[in-house]
């Protein structure tokens, strides 16, 4: 039997706990409206995973992109992630307690600055604070990935492979992004390949082609 995350998961920080961090736009509203709304949020995702060093930050004073400049590396680590016009998907695997507090607040605190400025608006983006479930087990993990992966399948793309704002594309090896980290999730699904679900699949096989629905597992925690 599945064992479900239950209301009192919410918001249960814990060390070394892997978190599907979610949220959507007040009142539903867009809060991707063009691509480079998309691409400002993966901006913000790279500057804060990789390291104060790395070549790949941005230390530069960019226009609509003043923010704290701080590096989680080490501390934060992407498992997975898919943004959709109104709401994302971020599965975290946090090292101390505080970290994904203090990570989202630096995040969430950033994108909401860079939209309204661009946006010309005022007051809060999305809805409510951002919403944090504790995984408990390999099975909820690996089938909250595939969930994940299909957001832009179960929201009328027809293939989520083509889809740019979603980590399945390194999954799938046809991109390389340093500050995803796809072996851990990889790691648990080779490990449970005798799961009536994950069967002899590959990871691929396991998103697109069983027919198990992965939100009847996700419950009430899942977000079109």
């Amino acid at each position: 039997m599945v064992v479900m995350p239950s209301k009192n998961s919410l918001k249960i920080y814990a060390d070394d706990g892997i978190y599907h961090i979610y949220n959507r736009g007040i009142e539903k509203r867009d809060i991707f409206i063009d691509q480079q709304d998309y691409k400002t949020f993966l901006y913000f995702l790279k500057e804060y995973l990789l390291k104060e060093n790395d070549p790949l930050r941005d230390n530069r004073s960019i226009k609509g992109r003043n923010f704290e400049r701080r590096s989680f590396y080490g501390r934060i680590e992407l498992l997975a992630h898919c943004l959709m016009p109104n709401h994302y998907h971020l599965l975290i695997k946090q090292k101390d307690s505080n970290d994904i507090i203090e990570f989202m607040k630096c995040l969430a605190t950033s994108y909401s600055t860079y939209f309204n400025q661009k946006y010309k608006r005022v007051g809060t983006l999305f809805q409510g604070r951002y919403k944090a479930v504790l995984v408990e087990n390999d099975e909820y993990l690996l089938h909250l990935s595939r969930y994940i992966h299909l957001n832009p399948v179960y929201r009328g793309l027809s293939s989520a492979r083509e889809y740019d704002f979603s980590s399945y594309q390194d999954y799938l090896g046809i991109r390389n992004t340093r500050w995803v980290d796809t072996k851990f999730i990889i790691s648990i699904f080779d490990k449970n390949k005798e799961d009536i679900t994950v069967k002899q699949s590959h990871y691929q096989q396991f998103v697109e082609y069983i027919e198990f629905d992965s939100k009847e597992i996700l419950g009430e925690f899942a977000l079109d």
